[in-house]
């Protein structure tokens, strides 16, 4: 069927109905036209489709999916092909459930560490942002099912995220908030974006103009719908004329009435509505396409594809002595509640119910390995338990090796709020300082979708951060410590050794009406770097149980012709002796600059897997655009 065709047999009354949704997530159906409701889900690292009567924030149960890492944590794996098998696996589950969109991935920028929805964004770095996304996108499409790019844009944090006016300057917009976007739109070009909550330098992102129509359509080509945010509709029939096409959740016909109106009053052109009814069709009609009925996912291999994806995104920041992996007869101390209660996913919107879940302590008696374990603290209170610090001590001072589970409670970061600090719990932290206070081999086992301040560091051996691994992160973890798998996760974020060291602090959640992006471009390590800021970890950091070496590295060319790629060719030889993958990344810097700019941005990454003494070259291609 011919979308254009189709509008044009509709009435005004039948266009502007399409342009709202019928309940909480699905459309409107025309019965007519054989025009059939879609339905749209939450993600973006699982389905969330609501059993009986549908809300916005998890209260009522969802149909059990995968749930696979967090965004933030997959992306710690840099990894296309991952990205994408995560997609494609989301796209078979959709397919099972009868979802025809999934409303994900989150590409908004990490620019505080206090940010509540962290855990569902990818990086601070918009060229990361806009790789991985492209290729979650491209796997969840390749089964038929749509995405919705998210939060469009400059949607940063969650506090007055409702009302927040973000005053951003025209480069750190275009060069930092837009340009993951961009990157995603153009190379996978998803069915839908979804307009964000907040306003941009006085407007709202669901009333932009500039945003939904001179940049996303014309200057990127954009051909699909825009939907709002659930609950981001203002002005129903600015958002029509800005380029808005679909509201979320339905207004029960109050803003398709003011759309007719507007409409017969001349204030909006009925060319304007068909545009959107027409966009609204395609996406109707593709879905209809795609649909199978009767599809059955394996959830046994979605469980593990979720295991490997944890596992190759963990993050090794301390290895002193060769601590890990743990040796083989050594009697382990497990320390903390996280192990028997995991913190695996952030709480809001995007809460799975997962299709089972797994704990560190339940998978150390299933390998059978010899350990003991203390609750350590409480996971309710946050306040120092003395009988549980004891008792975490007694069973440390019986081990040969001690592995603290420590991080995140679900109450310190969320959708709907930002984290007033970058503090552990008090409990977490005195644990773990009296803890090696008795005991020379001490591993800290971080959980939480944040940077977190680390007083203890210099007093622990080892420290790794899972993040937020899914339902069975568990098996991934015990993989990374036994060596089972190497850990190859590079952070995607910098770490800030302080809160009050990183450049938006002064200015971040401090006002109910305006968020001030004062920091500009300078935005995580664009900051730290040509701020000669010490941090606690930086970006693209992370170890490995091997040891890789860069040489040959060479550039083709000096200077661009027209219409020419630059090439720089480096080869990676795995020079220890167990196999194991490796990030690698270039960066740019501007040596003759007028503007002011970084003193380094990232514009290219690969990652390679090689065995003990393998060696590759890798070529990667510059065109002018990588380093404007």
């Amino acid at each position: 069927m011919d979308s254009r065709l189709l509008v044009q047999s509709m009435s005004l009354n039948e266009k502007a109905s399409l342009c709202s949704g019928k309940d909480f997530w699905t459309t409107k159906r025309i019965a007519r036209l054989m025009l059939p409701s879609i339905f749209l889900a939450d993600g973006p690292h699982g389905v969330r489709k609501q059993k009986g009567k549908s809300d916005n924030i998890g209260v009522n149960e969802s149909i059990p999916a995968t749930c696979f890492p967090t965004t933030a944590t997959s992306a710690c794996s840099w990894d296309r092909n991952l990205m994408f098998e995560i997609g494609q696996a989301l796209g078979e589950e959709c397919l099972q459930e009868g979802v025809s969109v999934l409303l994900g991935p989150g590409a908004n920028i990490k620019r505080s560490p206090l940010c509540g929805r962290n855990f569902e964004y990818f990086s601070e770095d918009p060229y990361l942002t806009g790789e991985l996304a492209a290729a979650f996108i491209d796997g969840v499409q390749s089964m038929g099912i749509g995405t919705s790019l998210k939060h469009f844009t400059a949607n940063n944090q969650e506090k007055s995220r409702m009302i927040i006016d973000s005053i951003v300057d025209e480069r750190a917009l275009r060069e930092i908030y837009l340009t993951g976007m961009e990157i995603a739109v153009k190379k996978s070009r998803p069915w839908t974006v979804m307009g964000a909550y907040n306003r941009i330098n006085g407007t709202y992102c669901c009333e932009n103009k500039k945003l939904l129509t001179d940049i996303l359509r014309e200057e990127w080509g954009f051909s699909g719908v825009v939907v709002t945010d659930w609950g981001a509709c203002n002005d129903r029939v600015l958002g029509v004329d800005a380029g808005l096409d679909l509201e979320m959740p339905t207004s029960r016909g109050v803003n398709d009435k003011k759309i007719i109106k507007a409409v017969k009053k001349g204030k909006l052109s009925v060319k304007t509505v068909d545009r959107s009814a027409e966009r609204l069709v395609d996406l109707i009609l593709k879905s209809k396409d795609n649909r199978v009925y009767d599809y059955k996912y394996d959830a046994d291999k979605h469980h593990q594809v979720a295991r490997r994806v944890a596992s190759e995104s963990i993050v090794l920041l301390k290895n002193n002595k060769k601590i890990l992996p743990i040796k083989e007869h050594c009697r382990i101390a497990l320390i903390g509640e996280f192990a028997k209660s995991p913190r695996y996913q952030g709480a809001g919107s995007s809460l799975i119910n997962p299709t089972r879940l797994e704990s560190v302590y339940e998978e150390l008696k299933n390998r059978k390995i010899d350990f003991i374990y203390a609750k350590g603290y409480d996971l309710s209170n946050e306040t120092i338990d003395m009988d549980l610090i004891d008792e975490a001590c007694d069973q440390a001072s019986e081990a040969d090796i001690v592995v603290v589970m420590a991080g995140l409670p679900e109450k310190f970061e969320s959708e709907g709020f930002d984290r007033p600090h970058m503090r552990l719990p008090e409990s977490h932290n005195y644990l773990i300082e009296r803890i090696s206070d008795i005991h020379q081999r001490v591993v800290v086992v971080l959980n939480g979708g944040s940077p977190m301040e680390m007083p203890w560091i210099e007093s622990v051996q080892g420290l790794i951060h899972t993040y937020l691994g899914g339902q069975a992160g568990a098996s991934a973890m015990l993989d990374v410590l036994f060596g089972i798998a190497n850990p190859s996760g590079k952070l995607t974020e910098s770490y800030p050794i302080r809160l009050e060291d990183n450049p938006s602090n002064a200015y971040f959640s401090v006002n109910d009406q305006r968020a001030e992006y004062r920091e500009s471009i300078y935005v995580g390590y664009r900051y730290y770097i040509t701020a000669q800021k010490d941090v606690l970890f930086p970006f693209g950091f992370g170890l490995s149980y091997t040891v890789f070496e860069y040489k040959d590295m060479k550039i083709s060319q000096k200077r661009f012709k027209e219409d020419e790629t630059i090439d720089v060719r480096v080869t990676i030889k795995n020079i220890g002796d167990r196999p194991g993958a490796e990030i690698v990344q270039l960066y740019v810097r501007d040596i003759l600059s007028t503007p002011f700019r970084p003193d380094r941005e990232l514009k290219g990454f690969r990652k390679i897997f090689l065995n003990p003494g393998e060696e590759e070259e890798l070529i990667f291609n510059f065109e002018r655009r990588g380093f404007a």
